[in-house]
């Protein structure tokens, strides 16, 4: 993300200042974390919150956070155009929230099949995930916020149950992806178990053509390498 926004005393919700920035999460309870999430005057702001620690940053983009995070919100719809399923939902920057517990607002968040979050008039535009099932797949673009996105959030989707975690780096064009294991912590996987055996490397490869055409034409160029995969290899590498 652009920036960092500092928090100071939370428990008097001490408003922040944009033009300071902090890299550390600050201690805080939920009833902080629900006074910051709903002050009026912080609409561009996203907000975490895992066990007594609050973590802020700024919600407007950069042009090659922005990039990124459409060109994948693209890879997605192409995908899928490619493997049909039943259905799929991108929520992408959608709060999350574990009540009491735990909250995030990644910069992608995927439902594959039944069951996505359906907003009504009247309910919180929220994902909340005491009604709501967990995404198949959340993933974070990181421009200045790698460190903790592969630390810190790493440990708040897992604790989450978030089957599948991508952190996308901007500057080196790269993408790390994680699958859930059964002891609850994540392990770095080369095949998208949630895209069907998708190749990280094919996401990162994608990504360095941005060094030469823009995001549209990067994701007709991952169309284009699709085009003649058999899925079925595809989910046999992603298994193994």
């Amino acid at each position: 993300m652009t920036s960092v926004v500092a928090i100071m005393t939370l428990s008097s919700l001490t408003l922040p200042s944009y033009n300071s920035e902090i890299h550390q999460w600050q201690t805080a309870t939920w009833d902080d974390y629900l006074a910051y999430r709903d002050h009026p005057t912080l609409e561009r702001v996203k907000v975490f919150y895992q066990d007594g620690y609050l973590w802020s940053e700024m919600g407007s983009e950069g042009i090659n956070h922005a990039s990124i995070s459409d060109l994948l919100t693209m890879l997605f719809a192409f995908w899928f155009a490619r493997f049909p399923v039943a259905s799929f939902s991108s929520l992408g920057r959608c709060q999350l929230e574990k009540a009491n517990t735990r909250a995030s607002a990644p910069d992608h968040v995927l439902y594959i099949g039944e069951n996505a979050p359906r907003w009504q008039a009247g309910e919180p535009r929220r994902i909340d995930l005491n009604r709501w099932r967990v995404p198949d797949l959340v993933g974070e673009v990181s421009d200045t916020t790698l460190a903790t996105d592969l630390d810190e959030k790493k440990q708040l989707y897992a604790a989450l149950g978030i089957p599948e975690y991508w952190v996308t780096n901007v500057k080196g064009k790269q993408v790390i992806a994680f699958r859930l294991g059964e002891n609850g912590k994540y392990e770095e996987i080369e095949y998208s178990v949630a895209l069907s055996g998708l190749p990280i490397l094919l996401l990162e490869q994608t990504l360095e053509q941005l060094t030469q055409v823009d995001n549209g034409m990067a994701a007709l160029w991952f169309y284009q390498q699709i085009a003649n995969i058999n899925l079925n290899s595809l989910e046999e590498q992603g298994k193994n």
